[in-house]
Parts: structure tokens; sequence; C-alpha cells
């Protein structure tokens, strides 16, 4: 695979978290999806922020468009046309886990919402990875220059999207 290749792959490989990552924005509101409840220590799980429509929401959508981009495109980090349907799937599942278990750390860190850059910006994508595992070709994808690329990536737009949506009245707070 030649360097220009591997980004757009890499590029097209990252729609689903992406697009599941931002939605909720969109989709959110209604009922938590810590459904109120308090963890030992007393404070919410998860909080408002954190709800059922958005979870739910980013999930469906990301693994909509995975499943569109597997109809059309054959990525090479993939076996199978079908590894590329789950695929899509499991990186938007593991993008929702992954927010929602840097939000449960941040409450039990009693860190604010934009004060924990990595569980904020990379970490949701980190656990994607995580995720997307049982359906990739893990020598092809899990190399040092694809990781470093998603990890800086991510890091870099996460932070202007949501500079952007807030800037258009999508979100209450910039991060």
């Amino acid at each position: 695979m030649e360097f220009p290749d591997t980004i757009l792959n890499l590029l097209i490989f990252l729609i689903p978290a992406y697009i599941s990552n931002s939605l909720p924005v969109l989709l959110g509101g209604g009922m938590p999806l810590d459904l109120n409840a308090k963890f030992y220590d007393g404070e919410r799980i998860l909080g408002d922020g954190k709800t059922i429509r958005g979870f739910l929401g980013g999930v469906f959508a990301g693994a909509f468009f995975g499943g569109l981009l597997s109809l059309v495109i054959d990525l090479p980090f993939y076996r199978s046309p079908m590894d590329h349907f789950i695929g899509g799937f499991l990186l938007s599942l593991g993008t929702m886990t992954g927010d929602s278990i840097g939000s449960f750390i941040k409450r039990r860190m009693k860190m604010n919402s934009g004060k924990a850059f990595f569980l904020d910006t990379v970490f949701f994508l980190i656990v994607a990875l995580i995720f997307v595992i049982p359906a990739v070709r893990q020598s092809v994808l899990f190399t040092p220059f694809n990781i470093a690329f998603c990890l800086v990536l991510t890091a870099i737009l996460h932070p202007v999207t949501n500079w952007i949506a807030n800037r258009a009245g999508l979100k209450k707070v910039p991060w």
C-alpha cells in the first residue's frame, strides 16, 4: 500500500467512528444513559450529557455509514465485505462506549469537561480500535504509522469540530 493510499484508506476507515462521535450532539437528549443512577461515591454515574438516544443514535448512525461504505469500498484492513460491515458497527459501538467510559472516569476524578485532553479527544478512538480488533487484519491496520496517524488526526480534528459545533450553536461548550 502506498503512502497516499494508506492515508485515504485510514480516513475512510475512521468515518464510522467520527460519525458516531459527532451525531449525539444532534440526536441526543432525553433519558440519561445512566438512568439517573448514582455510583457508590454518591455522584451520578455519567450525568445528563450521556443519553440513551445519543448513545444509540451514535452507534446506529456510524454503523449505517460503515455499512454503506462496505458496499462500495474494499479497505485493506478488513478480510471481507462482511468484516467491513461488522467493523463499522464495532467502531461505532466502541466509540460510544469509549466516550461513556471517559465520562465515567472524569466524574470519578472530579474533572470538569474540557479539562481532560486525553479523555476528551482520543480515548474514544482507542476504545473503538480495541472493539474493531475481531473484524480487521491486525497486522495491516495496527502499524505504528497507522496508529499514530489516527491518534494525531483525532487529537486535531476533535477539538476543531467541537469548536465549530459550539460556534454553530449545536453545543453549549467548545469541547
